[in-house]
């Protein structure tokens, strides 16, 4: 056996005895909120980039705010008198579409600059109810609804949204009587690379999980609040195939905040409740911040803006505003958030 150098045992004892280092990340302390658009208006689903934020609104509107001058480029959508409420957005490279609530489903596709508009699908019924839209890459989408018969309402593009086909309930999981989906901030419907997951509320709380962008589903049971009308899952984010949150509550009781938190580090088979009696109540949108390792997580709902940076177990209270309906970052320290007559910047510090 070859002898080790007496200088060079001394050496490995000593590294070996180093304390392990402790990580200098430092969290979040404060933020500062600064309005880039003031209107009547009421706003769930947004697109945030790094010059802009598209918007879908109620009173039938469709726009964007530079985010380099706050100036604004607002489409108003006139059909047959209707009224239309838009509460999906989603995009391609090329092209913005939106989605409204309510009869007739109407999807229409936009240019960027909003200037070109084309009605690429339309359905009726008394029943039908969209509550979110997403893309999976340029050429294949989602959209997801309340169910009509007893499986979500689901349509998918194939062909970049100049065509959307309906699934039917045949190839879809079912739903319990009165199990639905939230049209909160168009969240019900996560992506990661070909991973789909749908949440569900009302007398059942589930995700519905599809590793081939929506050709075959498994479903999940979760341990949030379910029973009534306005409980169960109104928002989930997924940090990457793996790591993922849901919440929501009670919308009928915001303060209640337990059962209305759960993770997952499986891809959504099994959910852990977790900050029960712990900050926010019912919360109409959760996301990851990025490059938090899947640790810090923001959410906005009835009780203001929270922080977490310990997957959810404990919480901090930034802003006791109560109008943000939805959130989305630009970068690991600065979000948008939109609701109720206004868009904000929110630029969180360590200090």
């Amino acid at each position: 056996m070859k002898k080790t150098p007496i200088l060079l045992l001394f050496f490995v004892i000593l590294i070996s005895c180093k304390p392990t280092q402790v990580s200098d990340k430092t969290f979040f302390k404060s933020v500062k909120i600064d309005t880039i658009l003031k209107d009547k208006i009421s706003i769930r689903p947004i697109i945030v980039s790094s010059d802009k934020v598209w918007y879908a609104a109620d009173k039938n509107r469709v726009g964007y705010v530079s985010l380099i001058d706050a100036n604004k480029m607002e489409r108003k959508i006139n059909k047959d008198s209707l009224k239309l409420e838009f509460r999906s957005i989603a995009q391609t490279s090329d092209a913005i579409f939106v989605l409204n609530v309510g009869n007739p489903a109407l999807l229409y596709k936009f240019s960027k600059d909003l200037n070109k508009k084309t009605l690429v699908y339309e359905e009726k019924h008394e029943k039908v109810f969209y509550d979110s839209m997403q893309f999976w890459n340029d050429k294949e989408g989602i959209a997801i609804g309340d169910p009509i018969e007893n499986c979500f309402c689901v349509i998918i593009t194939r062909d970049g949204g100049n065509s959307w086909s309906k699934v039917t309930c045949d190839n879809l999981p079912k739903m319990e009587e009165g199990e639905a989906a939230f049209a909160a901030s168009n969240t019900n419907i996560i992506i990661k690379g070909n991973n789909t997951w749908l949440v569900s509320g009302g007398k059942k709380t589930r995700v519905f999980y599809s590793p081939d962008k929506g050709i075959t589903w498994k479903v999940y049971e979760t341990p949030i609040v379910q029973g009534e009308a306005m409980t169960g899952i109104f928002t989930a984010d997924f940090y990457n195939d793996k790591i993922g949150f849901i919440a929501g509550g009670n919308y009928e009781k915001p303060n209640q905040n337990f059962q209305n938190k759960a993770l997952t580090i499986d891809g959504g088979k099994t959910w852990k409740l977790v900050g029960d009696n712990t900050g926010f109540g019912y919360a109409s949108c959760v996301q990851f911040v990025p490059n938090s390792n899947g640790k810090e997580l923001v959410a906005v709902g009835a009780n203001g803006l929270f922080y977490s940076h310990d997957s959810g177990n404990s919480w901090t209270q930034f802003s006791k505003d109560a109008t943000f309906y939805t959130i989305r970052f630009i970068n690991e320290t600065t979000a948008i958030a939109a609701g109720k007559d206004k868009i904000v910047k929110i630029v969180f510090s360590v200090r």
